[in-house]
Formats: structure tokens, C-alpha cells, sequence
């Protein structure tokens, strides 16, 4: 549905539509809508700006940040919202937004697809991190096997190879007899050395 400034112009825009799963594109494959996106909404412009008021609701699928299993969303989201026309200046300037330029969106040319403002209305509805449950183990970061169905055979007190000299360090110190001490480096009076 594209909201047109020039019919905007003459009436108030009553909206009550449904979007079926796949007809917004969310640009990712870990977003999947399961159920229809209902909107109801009212357009109008306000001093050459388009203001959408209505809210919408979902179900979408998301992956799980720690196994990677999908994880069910329901989306209720209100939104008020305010689209000026882009300054149709030669050259863009640099300048710094102010409160209120940061409650603004943009649009270009004749008018706007709702389809877009619901797409980025439901995007910001999304947490940033889902997680299918709140004690959820995750996958195994060696074997890949999901913590939460099964138990991984990894060694479970895997060394970092680059700390393996310091490990070496440690067990031969006291096992050889002597004893470790520590002194000062005179270049760098902060770090201790082990001496024998």
C-alpha cells in the first residue's frame, strides 16, 4: 500500500490491512513471519509531513543466539509516527540532530510504502538477542552438539595451547627441588620475574 502525500492532502487515511508471512521482506533469513501482520492505522499529513498512528500485531520466528533453535515472538507494537519530505538541497550538509530531528523519518518523492514503515516497526520490536530459554547451555564450541538435548564427549578441561609454557612453568617449578622467587625487573618495575 503506498500512502500518496497528494491524497493524504484531501482526507484523513483510515487503514485496516493484513500482510500474509512473505509478503515483507525483512532482508534476513532468521526472521521468518509465522502468522498474518494485522495493522490498524490512520494516515494524514500534518504541515507537509505524513503522520502514521496504529499499531500491529504478529507471531515471528527467530533463531536462538545460544542453539541456534527457533524461538516463537509475539509482536504487539503501538507506533506514532512522523515522516517529513528529504531536503531537496544541492549538496548534503553535515549538521548536528537535535532532539526533536531524531523523532523524524524521511521520505522521497510522492509519498511512502506502509509496508516499509511496518518492516521497521517490527524490526525494532525484536530484542537484540533471543534466547529460547533462560538457562539454555547453548552448542558445544568444539563438537557443535546442542547442550540442551544431549551431553558432548569433549574434554572438558581443554588447555589453551599458547598458555602451554606457563603451565610448564608451574609444574616444574616446586618439582624440581628449588624454590621460586619472584624479584623486580629493573626495566619494567611493575612486572615480576620467577627466578630459581
Amino acid at each position: 500500500m503506498f500512502l500518496d502525500v497528494k491524497e493524504l492532502a484531501v482526507r484523513k487515511l483510515r487503514i485496516r490491512k493484513t500482510y500474509t508471512p512473505g509478503s515483507i521482506d525483512f532482508h534476513s533469513a532468521e526472521i521468518k513471519q509465522l502468522e498474518p501482520l494485522e495493522v490498524t492505522a490512520t494516515a494524514e499529513l500534518l504541515e507537509s509531513q505524513i503522520r502514521i498512528e496504529g499499531n500491529l500485531e504478529t507471531k515471528i520466528e527467530l533463531v536462538c543466539a545460544r542453539c541456534l533453535e527457533p524461538v516463537v515472538e509475539d509482536v504487539s507494537r503501538a507506533f506514532d509516527l512522523f515522516y517529513a519530505p528529504l531536503p531537496k538541497e544541492a549538496k548534503p550538509k553535515e549538521d548536528r540532530l537535535k532532539d526533536d530531528d531524531t523523532e523524524i523519518g524521511f521520505y522521497e518523492g510522492p509519498g511512502l510504502f506502509l509496508a516499509d514503515v511496518l518492516k521497521e516497526q517490527v524490526l525494532l520490536a525484536l530484542p537484540l538477542k533471543v534466547i529460547c530459554q533462560s538457562d539454555c547451555r547453548g552448542l558445544c564450541p568444539n563438537c557443535g552438539a546442542n547442550l540442551n538435548h544431549e551431553e558432548c564427549r569433549c574434554e572438558t578441561h581443554a588447555t589453551d595451547p599458547r598458555m602451554a609454557p606457563l603451565a610448564r612453568l608451574k609444574q616444574d617449578g616446586p618439582a624440581r627441588g628449588g624454590r621460586m622467587t619472584f624479584c623486580r625487573s629493573p626495566r619494567w618495575p611493575s612486572v615480576r620475574i620467577a627466578t630459581k
